[in-house]
């Protein structure tokens, strides 16, 4: 892969290999845990011609990789349709349906918590009635009001559960919706045979009640899966959509970008994004690179330097000729890098998805157990269904699928009350295992706007009016930063009537006693800077020089931050694409030993790479679009709120302000929710231990085991609200 080096700090020029495989990526609709993962991976992988397949849940996609265009995205879809799996092609078009499961869980949640609610309004009054004070004609009323409201809430709310039963059986696997339906089913069609009979033994509250928990768990756990994918794909709106290229007769045409081919003259007008990869051929001027660097120090260009689709022409017509297609840009490339460590990074699966290739199976032979056994002691069927409809409902896994998603809810409810976005499903579970932590500079460790430096006071007061006057006239960086330290200053800035903007150099400004400039070293007459970092120059009308600096400065609280990080056992290391002097300054001003400077985007997951086969757990904090494919590919990662659109898509976690301490808050809140998971899980299996022998001996009936189960929902939910007051060590 060629790369590059620029004024403004290394980038990565895109690939120019010409035979790459091909890779196809379908949208799974019913892709719902790490089992369907692995089902899905292998179903593709069967395909004849297919190298290989990666899921990714979060996104519910996965891509097929296959040597060329033989295997078709149709083939594909049938091997998943034979697998049970509904799927289609990934577009470019966004989902119009993103949100429709969101909603419809929503709704059919509403409809089984009103109905539930009722039955047991209508039961309780028969349970607390004594035998004279109900006559058998009112109680076998209430049975039938209670029927009236359980079936069709049955049919709409249990469809959920009933059609992933269904597709499991129809491709010969069984999955943990089977047992769940078959419990509602079962417990709904005695109660309804019960009701005709006249019989008390009516369990319809139980039914409704269950579907109510089980329909809480899965709304809680969808919520939680705010997808970090589909970033790559949104790459392509950051860069022109489309360019003005110069015809060899001279004229001007407009075309789409993805039109444009090698070779190609476009012409980029001031404040346009470069719509592909480029080599100036005319003009000059300064490019906004902080979309692809993450720096925010613009940079100069001259005919020859490279430029990249989706910075931004800051100053003056720019002629380029293009070096890549446009989807062979430095954008587009990055896009890969991401999407590649996005899928990797799917292949984490929870401990309970990992139990629950287990559940289902277990659960079908417990309940059948249960109903042989009861029949072969001498009893009738109606008491041996009755007692395997208990188990079917005690076997509930309701407390244990909300054990991980009740602890989201109260840790991300925290996170939140903080200024800190928890975004990924699954992102509390990984920052909680981190044990290193890598560090962008610019944004991150840094407040990523340029400031006149520290040693500003050196300036006399009328030297910095008069170039805030000449700086009022521009929208540059360092133009804005010179008016912002004047004004900071206390003294007067108004804007002159005169300045003109020469691109590629500065502003000049013509007053009676001469000439006055605000720019370049060269520009102003200067040969040697005599100091290295960001500068612009200010040339009085007598021709006195003054240099005026600039920095990007440290958030207020940086050191203390990575103090404690290193003092609470994790390694801290900085990575930046900024020159290493600078890089240097800001790794001793915060405390970092291990630092880097000049890296390119594929070196900075090069070392989050390496650092992963040496066994360690990597957070990745970063803002720019350079960072994106690092913050993907690390174990857990977080982004400042500041961060440029794809960074904070691809990040877990979003952090607001202009402190680092939401580091500290995010990784002790992420350590106690992974605690308070495995008391959850402990409740739910306690629970199981203790309720399920008492089912199987028949010692709990349908309606009690209903109650019971709620019970363990409720135990773990109230463990997980805990966690929002707790006092945290390590919290500031």
């Amino acid at each position: 892969m060629a790369q590059a080096v620029t004024a403004g700090g290394v980038v990565l020029a895109p690939s120019r290999a010409d035979a790459s495989p091909v890779a196809t990526t379908l949208v799974v609709e019913n892709m719902t845990c790490g089992g369907c993962m692995r089902k899905v991976e292998a179903a593709l992988a069967a395909v004849p011609g297919v190298a290989g397949a990666r899921a990714n849940l979060s996104a519910r996609r996965v891509t097929a990789i296959h040597p060329d265009a033989s295997v078709s995205a149709m083939d594909l879809v049938d091997a998943l349709s034979r697998a049970g799996y509904k799927s289609a092609p990934l577009t470019d078009e966004p989902d119009a349906k993103a949100t429709s499961p969101d909603r419809d869980l929503l709704k059919r949640l509403g409809v089984a918590g009103f109905a539930a609610a009722n039955i047991m309004l209508l039961s309780v009054s028969v349970w607390s009635a004594s035998s004279g004070d109900m006559t058998p004609a009112v109680q076998a009323l209430f049975h039938w009001l209670s029927a009236l409201i359980a079936l069709p809430t049955v049919a709409y709310s249990g469809q959920p559960f009933f059609r992933s039963a269904i597709q499991a059986l129809r491709s010969g696997r069984v999955n943990m919706d089977v047992p769940i339906s078959l419990g509602v089913l079962l417990a709904t069609a005695m109660s309804f045979y019960q009701t005709m009979r006249g019989s008390h033994q009516v369990f319809f509250d139980a039914a409704v009640s269950l579907l109510f928990f089980l329909l809480v768990g899965r709304f809680l756990d969808l919520r939680m899966r705010v997808r970090a994918a589909g970033a790559a794909a949104n790459l392509l709106g950051l860069r022109g959509t489309a360019a003005t290229v110069i015809q060899q007769d001279g004229s001007t045409v407009r075309l789409a970008a993805g039109a444009l081919m090698p070779g190609m003259r476009v012409l980029t007008a001031a404040g346009e994004r470069f719509a592909v990869d480029g080599k100036v051929f005319d003009g000059r001027g300064d490019v906004d690179e902080s979309l692809i660097t993450g720096e925010t120090m613009p940079r100069t260009i001259r005919a020859g330097d490279l430029v990249y689709a989706g910075t931004v022409n800051l100053f003056g017509p720019v002629v380029t000729e293009a070096t890549a297609t446009d989807q062979n840009t430095l954008l587009a490339e990055i896009g890969r890098l991401m999407a590649v460590a996005e899928q990797a990074r799917g292949r984490y699966v929870r401990l309970a998805d990992r139990a629950a290739r287990f559940y289902a199976p277990a659960v079908h032979a417990l309940g059948l157990s249960t109903f042989v056994g009861w029949m072969l002691a001498g009893h009738g069927w109606e008491p041996a269904l009755t007692a395997a409809i208990a188990v079917l409902i005690i076997t509930c896994p309701c407390a244990l699928a909300l054990a991980v998603p009740a602890v989201q809810v109260a840790a991300t409810s925290r996170l939140l009350s903080k200024g800190i976005l928890v975004k990924a499903p699954d992102g509390l579970e990984r920052l909680a295992e981190i044990d290193t932590l890598v560090f962008d500079k610019t944004g991150t460790l840094t407040l990523g706007e340029p400031e006149l430096a520290r040693d500003a006071r050196t300036i006399p007061d009328a030297v910095l009016a008069r170039a805030a006057a000449l700086a009022a006239a521009s929208r540059h960086p360092y133009a804005r930063a010179v008016v912002r330290a004047a004004v900071a200053a206390g003294l007067p800035v108004a804007a002159e009537g005169n300045v003109r903007e020469v691109a590629g150099f500065g502003l000049e400004a013509s007053r009676r006693d001469g000439v006055e400039r605000l720019g370049s070293a060269d520009w102003c007459g200067v040969t040697s800077t005599g100091r290295a970092g960001a500068s612009v120059w200010y040339r009085g009308p007598g021709g006195n020089v003054v240099a005026l600096y600039f920095e990007d400065r440290l958030r207020s609280d940086a050191a203390d931050v990575v103090c404690r990080l290193r003092a609470s056992g994790l390694d801290v290391e900085l990575l930046s694409g900024d020159r290493e002097a600078v890089v240097s300054s800001i790794a001793r001003e915060a405390g970092i030993y291990t630092w880097r400077g000049d890296t390119l985007p594929a070196e900075k997951i090069a070392r989050i790479e390496a650092l992963k086969a040496a066994g360690r757990r990597v957070l990745m904090v970063g803002d720019g679009l350079n960072d994106a494919p690092a913050l993907a590919a690390g174990h857990a990662s977080l982004s400042p709120s500041n961060a440029a659109d794809i960074a904070q898509t691809a990040a877990d976690a979003v952090f607001q302000g202009e402190r680092v301490a939401p580091v500290l808050e995010t990784l002790a809140v992420s350590r106690a929710a992974h605690r308070m998971a495995l008391q959850n899980f402990a409740i739910a299996i306690g629970y199981n231990c203790v309720f399920v022998p008492l089912a199987v001996a028949g010692h709990v009936t349908p309606l009690l085991a209903a109650i019971a189960m709620s019970a363990s929902s409720i135990a773990v939910t109230a463990n997980a609200v805990r966690l929002g007051s707790k006092r945290l060590e390590g919290t500031s």
